[in-house]
């Protein structure tokens, strides 16, 4: 049995990571914030909300003692605060200032390693804060990470589909395409497997990605080397993975990810849980109402958070027991499939409606599903998402067309270029021209629901 005990709904936008200490827990947001919560009864600190950002907040950790949480996000930086007063203890800036996608401390706490749009990873110096080494993918973002449990190595994943390990000194030992369509999430297990041999250590490690898979490695270390091995692939969801966590114990695997069908619109979902032993649905949750970004595991209890575009986080309780009378062979049911990165419907109706016979109109599909969810979308739900800037996450004045297509407020997208960030903050692919276009008809609109919703 699966039961639902809290929800915390602080956040005034997607929230994008949370994290568990073992009497704390971490949420932060594209609002720019941190907030910070006692698992005691969940209600919010006298410190929180954190502030610093002046962008999104794409990832938050805290170091293994719980005493330090890491920040990171779009304004290139990983911040340190501390978490018994809220105080900023150190500000470290990517060294190519590309927007930070994902931090993560290392078992021993003493390293941090932050992960950038650039495919750049820093392993800084927890304690003095400085930069200890540097490496980088060749291609496409780093927005995944995670430290081996005895710390002796670093797991990447990109949006290109890799999967990079890398040791204490940043020298990548390997490298293998484990996403066709991009890495969203990695993470390891904390109890080792046993290799049936003193020298050998092994452990799991389990990604997700866009091409709506889990996949499960087993990482082994020895005296001889590293090696990384495919043991299995968890195929039961029918939408893009987005986000995975083993718990404290090994035994369970939660993934989340996001339904957007056309019969179903209202069902943007879910996360399910794998009992690692077996490989088999326990549970399907379905209480968030848009895409599920993230979700951790407590570091020694069966809790689990999981945060979402609806901008609330959910808190869970097990109970294994019940569980694992439950569990249902791991089958695929896909209603949708992903083209080029886009959500392309399956639904015979809409393919005729779209005419849709080749990836060369995959653009109308595109604006076919933006008007669907338009249509979706409550008008108490506050402003139109279109009327958001991607950058500040605030309602647009002065918004321009880049060259990505994209719409953004006109100051913000000056000064990502000013601060030679010549890539899309959308896409992360370089901008063919920096030439920015008034968008007076989006200005119109903007206007015209300012006048409707403003006394």
């Amino acid at each position: 049995m699966v039961t639902l005990l809290h929800t915390l709904a602080h956040h005034g936008d997607d929230v994008s990571c949370c994290a568990f200490s073992s009497s704390l827990l971490a949420t932060c947001s594209l609002d720019k914030s941190i907030r910070l919560y006692s698992l005691g009864d969940f209600t919010e600190l006298p410190h929180s909300p954190l502030k610093f950002h002046s962008y999104a907040v794409h990832c938050c950790c805290f170091s293994p003692s719980g005493h330090v949480l890491a920040s990171c996000s779009t304004d290139g930086t990983t911040v340190l605060w501390n978490t018994q007063n809220g105080q900023t203890l150190a500000v470290m800036e990517q060294p190519s200032g590309s927007p930070v996608r994902v931090c993560r401390f290392s078992p021993d706490s003493t390293c941090l390693a932050s992960g950038a749009a650039d495919g750049t990873v820093v392993l800084w110096n927890a304690q003095s804060h400085k930069l200890h080494r540097c490496g980088s993918v060749k291609d496409g973002s780093l927005v995944a990470c995670a430290f081996s449990p005895n710390g002796s190595f670093l797991v990447t994943g990109s949006s290109c589909g890799d999967l990079t390990v890398w040791d204490d000194k940043m020298r990548c030992l390997h490298s293998e395409k484990a996403h066709d369509l991009g890495i969203t999430c990695c993470d390891f297990s904390s109890q080792p497997v046993s290799g049936g041999e003193q020298y050998l250590q092994f452990f799991r490690l389990a990604s997700c990605g866009q091409d709506c898979l889990v996949k499960i490695w087993l990482v082994s270390t020895h005296i001889l080397g590293f090696e990384l091995k495919y043991k299995s692939t968890l195929s039961g969801h029918c939408a893009p993975a987005l986000a995975c966590a083993f718990s404290h114990d090994g035994q369970m695997l939660v993934s989340g990810v996001h339904y957007n069908c056309y019969s179903c619109l209202n069902k943007y979902k879910l996360f399910f849980v794998v009992f690692q032993n077996t490989e088999n649905i326990l549970h399907t949750l379905t209480q968030h109402t848009r895409y599920v970004t993230t979700c951790a595991f407590a570091p020694t209890t069966l809790l689990l958070a999981t945060g979402s575009m609806d901008k609330t986080v959910n808190i869970w309780q097990f109970d294994l027991e019940t569980l694992g009378q439950a569990g249902s062979p791991l089958t695929a049911t896909c209603i949708c499939t992903l083209v080029s990165g886009l959500e392309l419907l399956s639904s015979p109706g809409l393919t005729d409606d779209f005419s849709s016979e080749s990836l060369g109109l995959r653009n109308k599909v595109l604006r076919k599903v933006e008007e669907l969810r338009t249509q979706a979308k409550s008008l108490s739900s506050g402003i139109p998402d279109e009327f958001i800037c991607p950058i500040t996450r605030e309602l647009m004045k002065e918004p321009v067309i880049a060259s990505d297509g994209y719409s953004y407020e006109k100051e913000a997208m000056e000064n990502w270029i000013s601060k030679k960030k010549r890539t899309s903050p959308m896409t992360n692919l370089v901008l063919s021209s920096v030439v920015l276009t008034p968008n007076r008809t989006l200005k119109m609109a903007i206007n015209r629901w300012l006048e409707t919703h403003q006394k």
